[in-house]
């Protein structure tokens, strides 16, 4: 079977299972179906690339399941024109199906290697509107300015304020939270003026974000 045919047999059983689960935005399948996700998924996983299981890659991370990639995109609720900050990069299979809705995307991670690939990947799609950045994503991205969206990758123990403080007004952040040792959930919370309002989710497989860029990897 070709990669295009099993692209597209694979993105045809996704559809079916979000929209079971309540997921039809037009714009956002749109995206990922542009989005070959064989590009992101290491070779010899290449059957698993459409399957909800999660797919080991460089430097001890992980490709979330692509089931619940795009459930957290849903949940980000990106509009054309907006400004998107992702701490977390990974394969860069989330930040090339954002970049295809929002205006531009700052996406940062502490590994060199998965920067350097991430990047690698966005040019082969030819997607240009990404800033690609090896940095510590614990406490915050400084003179950046502000983001309508915010999407964490790394769990917390405790929803971080420095991030929150770099949202606009109406603006809303994705991040996972430490609920327990062995439980993690994902959190929205939506600025209105100097509030915010929080939502519980749904639990996540992420692990807790560590400090400082890694220097060997």
């Amino acid at each position: 079977m070709t990669t295009r045919l099993v692209e597209k047999e694979g993105f045809a059983a996704l559809v079916l299972r979000l929209r079971a689960e309540g997921v039809s935005d037009i714009d956002l399948l749109t995206a990922v179906e542009q989005t070959p996700r064989s590009v992101f998924v290491p070779p010899q996983f290449a059957d698993h690339a459409y399957s909800s299981r999660t797919i080991p890659i460089e430097c001890g991370s992980f490709l979330e399941g692509v089931d619940l990639a795009v459930k957290i995109l849903h949940a980000l609720k990106i509009k054309p024109g907006q400004r998107v900050l992702e701490v977390g990069t990974g394969s860069g299979f989330m930040t090339a199906v954002i970049a295809r809705m929002a205006e531009r995307v700052l996406t940062i991670d502490r590994y060199k290697t998965l920067t350097t690939n991430a990047q690698k990947r966005l040019e082969a799609l030819s997607i240009r509107n990404v800033i690609v950045r090896q940095a510590d994503g614990s406490a915050g991205v400084q003179g950046e300015g502000t983001f309508d969206r915010i999407l964490v990758t790394a769990a917390f123990n405790s929803m971080p304020r420095f991030y929150t403080d770099q949202l606009v007004s109406g603006g809303s952040m994705i991040a996972p939270l430490m609920i327990s040792e062995n439980e993690c959930r994902l959190v929205r919370l939506t600025k209105t003026g100097s509030r915010f309002e929080r939502e519980e989710l749904f639990n996540s497989p992420y692990l807790p974000i560590v400090p400082r860029v890694a220097s060997q990897l």
